[in-house]
Protein backbone atom coordinates (compact mmCIF):
# COMPACT_ATOMS: atom_id res chain seq x y z
CA UNK A 1 0.00 0.00 0.00
CA UNK A 2 1.00 3.60 -0.57
CA UNK A 3 0.59 4.19 3.18
CA UNK A 4 3.61 2.01 3.97
CA UNK A 5 5.73 3.71 1.30
CA UNK A 6 4.92 7.14 2.74
CA UNK A 7 5.52 6.11 6.36
CA UNK A 8 8.95 4.74 5.48
CA UNK A 9 9.94 8.04 3.87
CA UNK A 10 8.63 10.16 6.77
CA UNK A 11 10.42 7.99 9.34
CA UNK A 12 13.76 8.27 7.56
CA UNK A 13 13.43 12.02 7.00
CA UNK A 14 12.46 12.67 10.64
CA UNK A 15 15.39 10.68 11.98
CA UNK A 16 17.72 12.42 9.55
CA UNK A 17 16.66 15.95 10.58
CA UNK A 18 17.26 15.40 14.28
CA UNK A 19 20.22 13.05 13.85
CA UNK A 20 22.28 13.85 10.77
CA UNK A 21 21.12 17.48 10.86
CA UNK A 22 22.64 17.95 14.31
CA UNK A 23 25.80 16.25 13.09
CA UNK A 24 26.05 18.90 10.36
CA UNK A 25 25.46 21.66 12.93
CA UNK A 26 28.47 20.39 14.86
CA UNK A 27 30.60 20.08 11.73
CA UNK A 28 30.08 23.76 10.97
CA UNK A 29 30.02 24.95 14.59
CA UNK A 30 26.73 26.76 14.08
CA UNK A 31 26.45 29.72 16.47
CA UNK A 32 23.14 31.63 16.80
CA UNK A 33 25.01 34.64 18.21
CA UNK A 34 27.24 35.17 15.16
CA UNK A 35 26.03 38.25 13.21
CA UNK A 36 24.73 37.33 9.77
CA UNK A 37 25.15 39.33 6.52
CA UNK A 38 21.51 40.46 6.58
CA UNK A 39 22.47 42.55 9.65
CA UNK A 40 26.10 43.43 9.00
CA UNK A 41 25.48 44.44 5.35
CA UNK A 42 21.81 45.50 5.43
CA UNK A 43 20.83 47.46 2.29
CA UNK A 44 17.02 47.40 2.24
CA UNK A 45 16.87 45.79 -1.23
CA UNK A 46 18.58 42.37 -1.27
CA UNK A 47 20.03 42.09 2.27
CA UNK A 48 17.05 42.18 4.61
CA UNK A 49 16.64 39.92 7.70
CA UNK A 50 13.51 37.80 7.46
CA UNK A 51 11.39 35.96 10.00
CA UNK A 52 12.45 32.28 9.88
CA UNK A 53 8.98 31.18 8.73
CA UNK A 54 9.05 33.77 5.94
CA UNK A 55 12.58 32.76 4.98
CA UNK A 56 11.70 29.06 4.95
CA UNK A 57 8.79 29.92 2.69
CA UNK A 58 11.08 31.83 0.33
CA UNK A 59 13.79 29.18 0.32
CA UNK A 60 11.46 26.22 -0.02
CA UNK A 61 9.36 27.90 -2.71
CA UNK A 62 12.51 28.81 -4.63
CA UNK A 63 14.10 25.36 -4.58
CA UNK A 64 10.90 23.35 -5.12
CA UNK A 65 9.42 24.46 -8.44
CA UNK A 66 8.44 21.60 -10.73
CA UNK A 67 11.70 19.69 -10.16
CA UNK A 68 10.56 17.35 -7.36
CA UNK A 69 7.38 16.66 -9.35
CA UNK A 70 8.55 16.13 -12.93
CA UNK A 71 11.73 14.17 -12.19
CA UNK A 72 10.31 11.46 -9.89
CA UNK A 73 7.33 10.89 -12.19
CA UNK A 74 9.56 10.45 -15.25
CA UNK A 75 11.92 8.15 -13.35
CA UNK A 76 9.19 6.04 -11.72
CA UNK A 77 7.42 5.61 -15.06
CA UNK A 78 10.65 4.49 -16.74
CA UNK A 79 12.36 2.38 -14.05
CA UNK A 80 9.73 1.59 -11.39
CA UNK A 81 8.93 3.14 -8.03
CA UNK A 82 11.46 1.20 -5.87
CA UNK A 83 14.77 2.53 -7.29
CA UNK A 84 13.24 6.00 -7.50
CA UNK A 85 12.14 5.90 -3.85
CA UNK A 86 15.52 4.60 -2.69
CA UNK A 87 17.37 7.40 -4.47
CA UNK A 88 14.98 10.09 -3.14
CA UNK A 89 15.48 9.00 0.49
CA UNK A 90 19.22 8.33 0.39
CA UNK A 91 19.93 11.31 -1.84
CA UNK A 92 17.92 13.86 0.16
CA UNK A 93 19.46 12.81 3.49
CA UNK A 94 23.12 12.24 2.67
CA UNK A 95 23.71 14.20 -0.54
CA UNK A 96 21.08 16.85 -1.26
CA UNK A 97 20.67 17.92 2.37
CA UNK A 98 24.43 18.06 2.93
CA UNK A 99 24.84 20.04 -0.29
CA UNK A 100 22.16 22.62 0.64
CA UNK A 101 23.30 23.06 4.24
CA UNK A 102 26.97 23.30 3.26
CA UNK A 103 26.36 25.87 0.53
CA UNK A 104 24.37 28.06 2.93
CA UNK A 105 26.96 27.85 5.71
CA UNK A 106 29.82 28.54 3.30
CA UNK A 107 28.00 31.64 2.05
CA UNK A 108 27.18 32.87 5.56
CA UNK A 109 30.83 32.56 6.55
CA UNK A 110 31.84 34.59 3.47
CA UNK A 111 29.51 37.61 3.75
CA UNK A 112 26.69 36.01 1.73
CA UNK A 113 28.87 35.65 -1.34
CA UNK A 114 27.96 33.15 -4.04
CA UNK A 115 29.52 29.70 -4.26
CA UNK A 116 31.30 30.91 -7.41
CA UNK A 117 32.87 33.87 -5.62
CA UNK A 118 33.99 31.58 -2.80
CA UNK A 119 35.75 29.45 -5.42
CA UNK A 120 37.83 32.50 -6.41
CA UNK A 121 39.12 32.75 -2.86
CA UNK A 122 39.96 29.07 -2.39
CA UNK A 123 40.58 27.73 -5.88
CA UNK A 124 41.64 30.25 -8.55
CA UNK A 125 40.44 33.27 -10.57
CA UNK A 126 40.01 30.96 -13.58
CA UNK A 127 37.72 28.61 -11.66
CA UNK A 128 35.77 31.61 -10.41
CA UNK A 129 35.05 32.87 -13.93
CA UNK A 130 34.26 29.39 -15.26
CA UNK A 131 31.99 28.69 -12.30
CA UNK A 132 30.07 31.90 -12.94
CA UNK A 133 29.55 30.88 -16.57
CA UNK A 134 28.52 27.34 -15.60
CA UNK A 135 25.99 28.49 -13.00
CA UNK A 136 24.62 31.20 -15.27
CA UNK A 137 24.04 28.62 -18.03
CA UNK A 138 22.35 26.28 -15.54
CA UNK A 139 19.97 29.09 -14.59
CA UNK A 140 19.23 29.73 -18.26
CA UNK A 141 18.08 26.09 -18.55
CA UNK A 142 15.99 26.45 -15.38
CA UNK A 143 14.28 29.53 -16.81
CA UNK A 144 13.71 27.84 -20.18
CA UNK A 145 12.16 24.68 -18.73
CA UNK A 146 9.92 26.45 -16.24
CA UNK A 147 8.83 29.23 -18.61
CA UNK A 148 7.63 26.64 -21.09
CA UNK A 149 5.90 24.48 -18.46
CA UNK A 150 4.09 27.50 -16.99
CA UNK A 151 2.95 28.82 -20.37
CA UNK A 152 1.64 25.38 -21.35
CA UNK A 153 -0.25 25.08 -18.05
CA UNK A 154 -1.84 28.52 -18.48
CA UNK A 155 -3.06 27.58 -21.97
CA UNK A 156 -4.42 24.22 -20.78
CA UNK A 157 -6.18 25.69 -17.72
CA UNK A 158 -7.21 29.34 -17.92
CA UNK A 159 -8.41 29.24 -14.32
CA UNK A 160 -4.87 28.57 -13.14
CA UNK A 161 -3.70 31.61 -15.15
CA UNK A 162 -6.34 33.81 -13.50
CA UNK A 163 -5.52 32.56 -10.01
CA UNK A 164 -1.81 33.11 -10.60
CA UNK A 165 -2.36 36.76 -11.52
CA UNK A 166 -4.52 37.26 -8.43
CA UNK A 167 -1.82 35.66 -6.34
CA UNK A 168 0.84 38.12 -7.55
CA UNK A 169 -1.40 41.02 -6.51
CA UNK A 170 -1.98 39.44 -3.08
CA UNK A 171 1.77 38.98 -2.60
CA UNK A 172 2.44 42.67 -3.25
CA UNK A 173 -0.31 43.60 -0.80
CA UNK A 174 1.15 41.27 1.84
CA UNK A 175 4.61 42.80 1.40
CA UNK A 176 3.29 46.35 1.76
CA UNK A 177 1.34 45.42 4.91
CA UNK A 178 4.35 43.75 6.54
CA UNK A 179 7.13 46.16 5.63
CA UNK A 180 5.36 49.50 5.21
CA UNK A 181 2.43 49.29 7.61
CA UNK A 182 4.38 47.08 10.08
CA UNK A 183 1.55 44.58 10.39
CA UNK A 184 2.55 41.48 12.42
CA UNK A 185 3.33 38.43 10.26
CA UNK A 186 0.70 36.31 12.05
CA UNK A 187 -2.07 38.87 11.52
CA UNK A 188 -1.15 39.42 7.87
CA UNK A 189 -1.06 35.65 7.35
CA UNK A 190 -4.54 35.25 8.83
CA UNK A 191 -5.80 37.77 6.26
CA UNK A 192 -3.85 36.89 3.12
CA UNK A 193 -3.46 33.09 3.30
CA UNK A 194 -7.25 32.48 3.13
CA UNK A 195 -7.39 34.93 0.20
CA UNK A 196 -4.77 32.83 -1.61
CA UNK A 197 -6.93 29.73 -1.31
CA UNK A 198 -10.01 31.72 -2.29
CA UNK A 199 -8.14 32.68 -5.47
CA UNK A 200 -7.93 28.97 -6.37
CA UNK A 201 -11.72 28.76 -6.43
CA UNK A 202 -12.36 32.20 -7.94
CA UNK A 203 -9.84 31.66 -10.74
CA UNK A 204 -11.98 28.81 -12.05
CA UNK A 205 -14.96 31.17 -12.16
CA UNK A 206 -13.14 33.78 -14.30
CA UNK A 207 -10.66 31.76 -16.39
CA UNK A 208 -8.40 33.39 -18.97
CA UNK A 209 -9.22 31.12 -21.91
CA UNK A 210 -6.78 30.57 -24.75
CA UNK A 211 -9.15 32.50 -27.04
CA UNK A 212 -8.63 35.59 -24.85
CA UNK A 213 -4.86 35.53 -25.34
CA UNK A 214 -3.69 36.98 -28.67
CA UNK A 215 -1.46 34.51 -30.53
CA UNK A 216 1.23 36.98 -31.61
CA UNK A 217 3.82 34.32 -32.57
CA UNK A 218 3.14 31.28 -34.78
CA UNK A 219 -0.56 31.49 -33.94
CA UNK A 220 0.29 29.98 -30.56
CA UNK A 221 -1.14 31.45 -27.30
CA UNK A 222 1.61 29.66 -25.32
CA UNK A 223 4.21 31.87 -27.01
CA UNK A 224 2.28 34.94 -25.89
CA UNK A 225 2.30 33.66 -22.33
CA UNK A 226 6.05 33.09 -22.70
CA UNK A 227 6.49 36.79 -23.53
CA UNK A 228 4.28 37.89 -20.62
CA UNK A 229 6.16 35.60 -18.23
CA UNK A 230 9.48 37.00 -19.42
CA UNK A 231 8.15 40.49 -18.62
CA UNK A 232 7.13 39.24 -15.16
CA UNK A 233 10.64 37.87 -14.60
CA UNK A 234 12.09 41.26 -15.51
CA UNK A 235 9.94 43.00 -12.90
CA UNK A 236 10.42 40.33 -10.23
CA UNK A 237 14.20 40.46 -10.60
CA UNK A 238 14.49 44.23 -10.23
CA UNK A 239 11.91 45.06 -7.54
CA UNK A 240 13.01 45.11 -3.86
CA UNK A 241 12.80 41.65 -2.29
CA UNK A 242 10.35 42.81 0.38
CA UNK A 243 7.78 43.94 -2.21
CA UNK A 244 7.37 40.73 -4.23
CA UNK A 245 10.00 38.02 -3.70
CA UNK A 246 9.73 37.48 0.06
CA UNK A 247 5.92 37.81 0.38
CA UNK A 248 5.21 35.83 -2.77
CA UNK A 249 7.44 32.95 -1.69
CA UNK A 250 5.99 32.99 1.83
CA UNK A 251 2.37 32.90 0.66
CA UNK A 252 3.05 30.34 -2.06
CA UNK A 253 4.58 28.01 0.49
CA UNK A 254 1.13 27.58 2.06
CA UNK A 255 -0.18 26.20 -1.22
CA UNK A 256 2.50 23.55 -1.29
CA UNK A 257 2.11 22.89 2.44
CA UNK A 258 -1.58 22.25 1.75
CA UNK A 259 -0.75 20.07 -1.24
CA UNK A 260 1.79 18.09 0.79
CA UNK A 261 -0.51 17.78 3.83
CA UNK A 262 -3.54 16.92 1.73
CA UNK A 263 -1.61 14.38 -0.30
CA UNK A 264 -0.03 12.99 2.87
CA UNK A 265 -3.33 12.49 4.70
CA UNK A 266 -5.04 11.18 1.57
CA UNK A 267 -2.31 8.59 1.03
CA UNK A 268 -2.15 7.73 4.73
CA UNK A 269 -5.85 6.97 5.13
CA UNK A 270 -7.02 6.47 1.55
CA UNK A 271 -5.98 2.83 1.29
CA UNK A 272 -4.55 3.20 -2.22
CA UNK A 273 -2.77 0.15 -3.64
CA UNK A 274 0.76 -0.11 -4.98
CA UNK A 275 -0.15 -1.12 -8.52
CA UNK A 276 2.77 0.03 -10.66
CA UNK A 277 5.79 -2.32 -10.85
CA UNK A 278 8.40 -1.78 -8.13
CA UNK A 279 11.09 -2.40 -10.71
CA UNK A 280 10.33 -2.06 -14.40
CA UNK A 281 13.59 -2.15 -16.41
CA UNK A 282 17.31 -1.37 -16.35
CA UNK A 283 16.81 0.97 -19.30
CA UNK A 284 13.95 2.78 -21.01
CA UNK A 285 13.71 4.41 -24.44
CA UNK A 286 12.42 7.65 -22.91
CA UNK A 287 15.04 7.94 -20.15
CA UNK A 288 18.08 5.80 -21.02
CA UNK A 289 19.97 3.49 -18.66
CA UNK A 290 18.96 3.38 -14.99
CA UNK A 291 22.57 4.10 -14.05
CA UNK A 292 23.44 6.97 -14.40
CA UNK A 293 20.18 8.48 -15.74
CA UNK A 294 18.15 7.87 -12.55
CA UNK A 295 20.44 10.26 -10.65
CA UNK A 296 19.96 13.13 -13.09
CA UNK A 297 16.28 12.52 -13.88
CA UNK A 298 14.93 12.72 -10.33
CA UNK A 299 17.06 15.85 -9.86
CA UNK A 300 15.52 18.22 -7.27
CA UNK A 301 13.74 15.45 -5.37
CA UNK A 302 17.06 14.05 -4.09
CA UNK A 303 19.77 16.60 -4.91
CA UNK A 304 19.91 19.78 -6.97
CA UNK A 305 22.73 22.13 -7.86
CA UNK A 306 20.16 24.91 -8.24
CA UNK A 307 19.74 24.76 -4.46
CA UNK A 308 23.34 25.86 -3.96
CA UNK A 309 22.65 28.99 -6.02
CA UNK A 310 19.66 29.84 -3.81
CA UNK A 311 21.54 28.84 -0.63
CA UNK A 312 24.46 31.11 -1.57
CA UNK A 313 22.32 33.72 -3.31
CA UNK A 314 19.08 35.12 -1.90
CA UNK A 315 18.76 33.01 1.29
CA UNK A 316 22.03 33.99 3.08
CA UNK A 317 21.23 37.65 2.44
CA UNK A 318 18.00 37.26 4.41
CA UNK A 319 18.81 34.76 7.19
CA UNK A 320 18.51 36.27 10.66
CA UNK A 321 20.55 33.75 12.70
CA UNK A 322 22.95 30.92 11.86
CA UNK A 323 20.76 28.54 13.87
CA UNK A 324 18.07 28.97 11.19
CA UNK A 325 20.33 27.26 8.65
CA UNK A 326 19.33 23.69 9.56
CA UNK A 327 15.54 24.15 9.39
CA UNK A 328 15.77 26.34 6.29
CA UNK A 329 18.39 24.46 4.23
CA UNK A 330 18.54 20.86 5.51
CA UNK A 331 14.87 20.81 6.55
CA UNK A 332 13.86 22.40 3.25
CA UNK A 333 15.61 19.63 1.32
CA UNK A 334 13.91 16.91 3.38
CA UNK A 335 10.48 18.45 2.84
CA UNK A 336 11.24 18.61 -0.87
CA UNK A 337 12.11 14.92 -0.69
CA UNK A 338 8.67 14.32 0.82
CA UNK A 339 7.10 16.22 -2.10
CA UNK A 340 9.02 13.94 -4.45
CA UNK A 341 7.66 10.87 -2.63
CA UNK A 342 4.09 12.16 -3.01
CA UNK A 343 4.77 12.78 -6.72
CA UNK A 344 6.12 9.24 -6.95
CA UNK A 345 2.93 7.95 -5.30
CA UNK A 346 0.80 9.42 -8.12
CA UNK A 347 2.51 6.92 -10.43
CA UNK A 348 2.86 4.03 -7.97
CA UNK A 349 -0.92 3.72 -7.52
CA UNK A 350 -1.56 3.36 -11.27
CA UNK A 351 -1.62 -0.05 -12.97
CA UNK A 352 0.87 -0.64 -15.77
CA UNK A 353 -0.69 0.45 -19.05
CA UNK A 354 -2.99 3.06 -17.51
CA UNK A 355 -3.48 5.84 -20.12
CA UNK A 356 -2.79 8.50 -17.45
CA UNK A 357 0.88 7.48 -17.43
CA UNK A 358 1.31 8.86 -20.96
CA UNK A 359 0.20 12.35 -19.88
CA UNK A 360 2.56 15.23 -19.06
CA UNK A 361 4.14 14.89 -15.58
CA UNK A 362 2.37 17.97 -14.20
CA UNK A 363 -0.98 16.55 -15.30
CA UNK A 364 -0.14 13.15 -13.76
CA UNK A 365 0.66 14.86 -10.47
CA UNK A 366 -2.40 17.13 -10.45
CA UNK A 367 -4.70 14.20 -11.29
CA UNK A 368 -3.12 12.02 -8.62
CA UNK A 369 -3.29 14.78 -6.03
CA UNK A 370 -6.97 15.29 -6.83
CA UNK A 371 -7.49 11.57 -6.19
CA UNK A 372 -5.77 11.87 -2.79
CA UNK A 373 -7.80 14.99 -1.94
CA UNK A 374 -10.93 12.97 -2.67
CA UNK A 375 -10.49 11.64 0.86
CA UNK A 376 -11.70 15.10 2.01
CA UNK A 377 -14.63 14.94 -0.46
CA UNK A 378 -13.09 17.71 -2.58
CA UNK A 379 -14.51 17.58 -6.14
CA UNK A 380 -12.03 16.00 -8.55
CA UNK A 381 -12.03 18.93 -10.98
CA UNK A 382 -11.30 21.42 -8.19
CA UNK A 383 -8.56 19.13 -6.87
CA UNK A 384 -6.91 19.03 -10.30
CA UNK A 385 -7.07 22.84 -10.53
CA UNK A 386 -5.58 23.18 -7.06
CA UNK A 387 -2.73 20.83 -7.96
CA UNK A 388 -1.97 22.71 -11.16
CA UNK A 389 -2.11 26.08 -9.39
CA UNK A 390 0.20 24.91 -6.61
CA UNK A 391 2.69 23.74 -9.23
CA UNK A 392 2.36 26.87 -11.36
CA UNK A 393 2.82 29.06 -8.31
CA UNK A 394 6.02 27.30 -7.39
CA UNK A 395 7.26 27.40 -10.94
CA UNK A 396 6.66 31.16 -11.04
CA UNK A 397 8.52 31.47 -7.74
CA UNK A 398 11.44 29.56 -9.21
CA UNK A 399 11.34 31.81 -12.27
CA UNK A 400 11.63 35.07 -10.35
CA UNK A 401 14.27 33.70 -7.97
CA UNK A 402 16.31 32.17 -10.82
CA UNK A 403 16.21 35.44 -12.75
CA UNK A 404 17.41 37.44 -9.75
CA UNK A 405 20.18 34.93 -9.05
CA UNK A 406 21.30 34.99 -12.68
CA UNK A 407 21.34 38.78 -12.47
CA UNK A 408 23.66 38.58 -9.47
CA UNK A 409 26.02 36.28 -11.39
CA UNK A 410 26.02 38.45 -14.52
CA UNK A 411 26.84 41.53 -12.45
CA UNK A 412 29.49 39.58 -10.57
CA UNK A 413 31.16 38.39 -13.78
CA UNK A 414 31.37 41.89 -15.26
CA UNK A 415 31.99 43.63 -11.89
CA UNK A 416 28.83 45.71 -12.25
CA UNK A 417 28.33 47.46 -8.91
CA UNK A 418 25.72 50.13 -9.64
CA UNK A 419 22.14 49.34 -8.60
CA UNK A 420 20.96 50.74 -11.94
CA UNK A 421 22.77 47.91 -13.76
CA UNK A 422 20.17 45.43 -12.57
CA UNK A 423 17.99 46.20 -15.59
CA UNK A 424 20.78 45.53 -18.08
CA UNK A 425 21.89 42.33 -16.35
CA UNK A 426 18.31 41.03 -16.13
CA UNK A 427 17.62 41.68 -19.82
CA UNK A 428 20.88 39.93 -20.76
CA UNK A 429 19.88 36.94 -18.61
CA UNK A 430 16.43 36.62 -20.16
CA UNK A 431 17.67 36.84 -23.78
CA UNK A 432 18.65 33.15 -24.15
CA UNK A 433 15.53 31.71 -22.46
CA UNK A 434 13.48 33.93 -24.78
CA UNK A 435 15.19 32.41 -27.81
CA UNK A 436 14.74 28.84 -26.54
CA UNK A 437 11.01 29.16 -25.77
CA UNK A 438 10.13 31.12 -28.90
CA UNK A 439 11.82 28.82 -31.43
CA UNK A 440 10.94 25.20 -32.27
CA UNK A 441 13.25 22.58 -30.75
CA UNK A 442 13.56 18.98 -31.97
CA UNK A 443 14.44 15.56 -30.54
CA UNK A 444 17.42 13.45 -31.80
CA UNK A 445 15.42 12.14 -34.78
CA UNK A 446 14.14 15.57 -35.82
CA UNK A 447 10.60 15.60 -34.39
CA UNK A 448 9.38 18.94 -32.91
CA UNK A 449 8.99 18.75 -29.13
CA UNK A 450 8.17 21.24 -26.34
CA UNK A 451 11.12 23.32 -25.11
CA UNK A 452 10.92 21.86 -21.59
CA UNK A 453 11.13 18.31 -22.93
CA UNK A 454 14.09 19.11 -25.19
CA UNK A 455 16.01 20.88 -22.42
CA UNK A 456 15.16 18.53 -19.51
CA UNK A 457 17.94 15.91 -20.08
CA UNK A 458 20.71 18.51 -20.31
CA UNK A 459 19.07 20.52 -17.52
CA UNK A 460 19.10 17.46 -15.26
CA UNK A 461 22.74 16.68 -16.02
CA UNK A 462 23.81 20.32 -15.61
CA UNK A 463 21.84 20.68 -12.39
CA UNK A 464 23.35 17.61 -10.79
CA UNK A 465 26.87 18.39 -12.00
CA UNK A 466 26.50 21.84 -10.48
CA UNK A 467 25.71 20.14 -7.16
CA UNK A 468 28.94 18.15 -7.40
CA UNK A 469 30.96 21.23 -8.31
CA UNK A 470 29.43 23.25 -5.45
CA UNK A 471 30.36 20.47 -3.04
CA UNK A 472 33.84 20.52 -4.55
CA UNK A 473 34.24 24.19 -3.58
CA UNK A 474 32.98 23.40 -0.07
CA UNK A 475 35.43 20.49 0.22
CA UNK A 476 38.37 22.70 -0.81
CA UNK A 477 37.29 25.35 1.72
CA UNK A 478 36.98 22.77 4.52
CA UNK A 479 40.30 21.13 3.58
CA UNK A 480 42.16 24.44 3.51
CA UNK A 481 40.62 25.29 6.89
CA UNK A 482 41.99 22.07 8.38
CA UNK A 483 38.60 20.36 8.72
CA UNK A 484 37.48 16.78 8.04
CA UNK A 485 35.91 16.67 4.58
CA UNK A 486 34.69 13.07 4.23
CA UNK A 487 30.98 13.88 4.83
CA UNK A 488 31.06 16.27 1.83
CA UNK A 489 33.72 14.50 -0.25
CA UNK A 490 31.77 11.26 -0.77
CA UNK A 491 28.62 13.03 -2.10
CA UNK A 492 30.85 15.22 -4.29
CA UNK A 493 32.60 12.26 -5.95
CA UNK A 494 29.31 10.44 -6.51
CA UNK A 495 27.50 13.39 -8.09
CA UNK A 496 30.38 14.42 -10.34
CA UNK A 497 30.94 10.85 -11.50
CA UNK A 498 27.29 10.15 -12.31
CA UNK A 499 26.69 13.44 -14.09
CA UNK A 500 29.85 13.39 -16.22
CA UNK A 501 28.82 9.91 -17.30
CA UNK A 502 25.32 11.17 -18.17
CA UNK A 503 26.67 14.17 -20.08
CA UNK A 504 28.92 11.87 -22.12
CA UNK A 505 25.88 9.77 -23.05
CA UNK A 506 23.97 12.90 -24.09
CA UNK A 507 26.86 14.01 -26.30
CA UNK A 508 26.86 10.63 -28.05
CA UNK A 509 23.05 10.64 -28.41
CA UNK A 510 22.55 14.22 -29.66
CA UNK A 511 25.92 14.65 -31.45
CA UNK A 512 26.10 18.01 -33.27
CA UNK A 513 22.57 19.20 -32.43
CA UNK A 514 21.98 22.18 -30.13
CA UNK A 515 21.54 19.91 -27.10
CA UNK A 516 24.64 17.86 -27.98
CA UNK A 517 26.83 20.96 -28.35
CA UNK A 518 25.54 22.40 -25.06
CA UNK A 519 26.34 19.10 -23.32
CA UNK A 520 29.86 19.12 -24.80
CA UNK A 521 30.54 22.69 -23.65
CA UNK A 522 29.33 21.88 -20.13
CA UNK A 523 31.45 18.71 -20.04
CA UNK A 524 34.61 20.66 -20.94
CA UNK A 525 33.81 23.43 -18.47
CA UNK A 526 33.35 20.88 -15.70
CA UNK A 527 36.59 19.05 -16.49
CA UNK A 528 38.54 22.31 -16.38
CA UNK A 529 37.02 23.20 -13.00
CA UNK A 530 37.75 19.74 -11.60
CA UNK A 531 41.40 19.77 -12.71
CA UNK A 532 41.92 23.27 -11.31
CA UNK A 533 40.33 22.33 -7.97
CA UNK A 534 42.31 19.10 -7.65
CA UNK A 535 45.52 21.06 -8.11
CA UNK A 536 44.58 23.34 -5.21
CA UNK A 537 43.16 20.54 -3.08
CA UNK A 538 46.45 18.63 -2.92
CA UNK A 539 48.46 21.75 -2.01
CA UNK A 540 49.89 21.64 1.50
CA UNK A 541 49.56 25.29 2.51
CA UNK A 542 46.49 25.80 4.75
CA UNK A 543 44.12 28.75 4.62
CA UNK A 544 42.85 29.88 8.02
CA UNK A 545 40.44 32.69 7.06
CA UNK A 546 36.69 32.14 7.07
CA UNK A 547 37.05 28.88 8.97
CA UNK A 548 33.89 26.80 9.48
CA UNK A 549 34.46 27.21 13.22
Amino acid sequence: MLTLLLCIAVAFFSLAYFGYGRFLDRKYNVNPHTPTPSHTDYDGIDRVPAHPAVLFGHHFSSIAGAGPIVGPIIAATAFGWAPTLAWIIIGAIFIGGVHDFSALMASLRHKARSIAEISREYVSPLSYKLFLVFIWLALVYVLTVFLDLTASTFVANGGVASSSLMFIALAVGFGVCIYRFKMPVVLASLIFVPLVFAAVWFGQKVPIDAAMVPAVIANNPAKTWDILLLAYCLLASTLPVWLLLQPRDYLSSFLLYAAVLGGFVGILFGGFPLSYPAFKAWSAPSAGMLIPMLFITVACGACSGFHSIVASGTTPKQIDKESHARPVAYGGMLVEGLVAVIALATVAMLPLGDPSIAQAPLTVFATGLATFLGFFHIPHALGVSFGLLALSTFILTTLDTATRLARYLFEEFFSMTSVKNRYVSTLATLALPAVFVLITLKDPVGNPIPAWKAIWPVFGATNQLLAGLALMVVVVWLKKSGKNVLFALIPMVFMIGMTLWALALLIVQYRFSLIGMIAAVLFLLALTLIVDSLRIFVAKKPILKASPS
